[in-house]
């Protein structure tokens, strides 16, 4: 029998340059090699359409993302209401497959009465009041930080619609613990991160350098950046390099007073998986212990050492493949230490036992495949 199934993403889910787009783009390619029939209904927002999806999915649809003034004056989300499309729901109702609504913003319809005998999948990526509580603490400017406040408590209200879901899939195990505990009538299963790395590119050796990397224009990443600068960083005499995209003034101005330390601002692809694998260490640093882990996921198959804070590693799994560390003062002596360190083909051979079978996307491919079809 033919397996169909709908995906609903935020955005276009191509190119794969951002944690949530990654894991959408990668999902759909781990199950079009299973030979699943995908239907895609994607939101423009600052991206181009493009033909590389039609590669991957039978029928691409793409909708409007509202946005500005109008788009907020709601009970609901400002980034769920902007989802609202006729369109969509009509076309969702043209067939009877598997709906896969991908993160709470897509969810719009997740409760619509007309989808009432449709079997609809919920992936988290984030507890979404939680992350936009944070990016509130972290604003400097009010106006956005009324927003950000704002839309925590819209979507904490908006998450009760989740129990219309009849599979719920979260990103960690901490996250599946937390839906379980709000749903507990509900099924709900831990799938890792979608990353597209489809073996172990790290290499054996040693370099001279430290590394930072992620979308810098993210609040959560600019404060990790700005925290390892001035806690980590500032103490280590070998070179760090922290690079992302769009880095904010505040990011830089950090920096500046440090020779040692450079920002690298929009590297390409090829350049920052160059330094993800050339790094003698991958630092991470997190505050908040729920959503994708993928900078982890990348460090871990394409770096040397990666050396995290506890709340990087909440609900992972991959805590044997790291060195966790509590305070800045710890994480200095470590990566001193590591510096001098060279990484050995041990080290190697303990990721390829962890991560394979559980953390590659055709494993988990399988998986998700099973849960879908096992159940309808």
């Amino acid at each position: 029998m033919d397996k169909w199934l709908n995906v609903v993403a935020l955005n276009i889910p191509w190119p794969a340059s951002y944690g949530g787009v990654i894991d959408i783009y990668y999902k759909l390619k781990a199950l079009h090699d299973c030979s699943v029939n995908i239907i895609l209904h994607c939101f423009e927002y600052e991206r181009a359409r493009t033909a590389e999806l039609e590669k991957i999915c039978a029928e691409v649809h793409y909708y409007r993302r509202r946005t500005g003034v109008s788009a907020n004056i709601t009970r609901l989300p400002y980034n769920v209401y902007g989802r609202k499309d006729k369109r969509l729901i009509d076309n969702l109702l043209k067939n009877n497959h598997p709906i896969l609504f991908e993160g709470l913003h897509t969810c719009y319809y997740l409760s619509d009465r007309r989808l009432k005998n449709r079997f609809k999948i919920f992936r988290e990526c984030n507890i979404e009041h939680d992350y936009y509580r944070a990016i509130g603490q972290a604003e400097r400017n009010l106006l956005k930080k009324c927003f950000y406040y704002i839309e925590a408590m819209r979507f904490e209200r908006f998450q009760k619609n989740a129990v219309h879901a009849d599979l719920m899939i979260a990103v960690s195990t901490t996250d599946r613990d937390y839906l379980r505990s709000v749903f507990p009538h509900s099924h709900v299963e831990f799938v890792p991160c979608f990353h597209g790395n489809t073996q172990i590119t790290a290499t054996a050796g040693q370099s001279d350098f430290m590394l930072y990397h992620g979308k810098l224009s993210v609040k959560e990443n600019e404060k990790a950046a700005i925290y390892l600068i001035k806690n980590v960083f500032s103490k280590m005499s070998c070179r760090c390099i922290i690079a992302g995209m769009e880095p904010p003034a505040a990011l830089l101005k950090a920096a500046r007073p440090y020779p040692h330390i450079t920002v690298e601002a929009n590297p390409s692809t090829e350049r920052l998986g160059t330094l993800i694998r050339e790094a003698q260490i991958n630092t991470l640093v997190t505050f908040q212990g729920t959503g994708l882990k993928l900078k982890l996921l990348n460090s871990l198959f394409a770096g040397r050492y990666t050396v995290v804070n506890p709340l990087m590693l909440a609900g992972s799994g991959l805590d044997a493949l790291c060195f966790s560390v509590d305070t800045p003062a710890e994480m200095v002596r470590v990566c001193r230490e590591l510096m001098q360190k060279p990484f050995t083909a041990d080290c190697l051979q303990a990721r390829r036992a962890l991560l394979f079978p559980t953390f590659s996307d055709a494993h988990q491919g399988r998986r998700l495949m099973e849960m879908i079809w096992g159940n309808i």
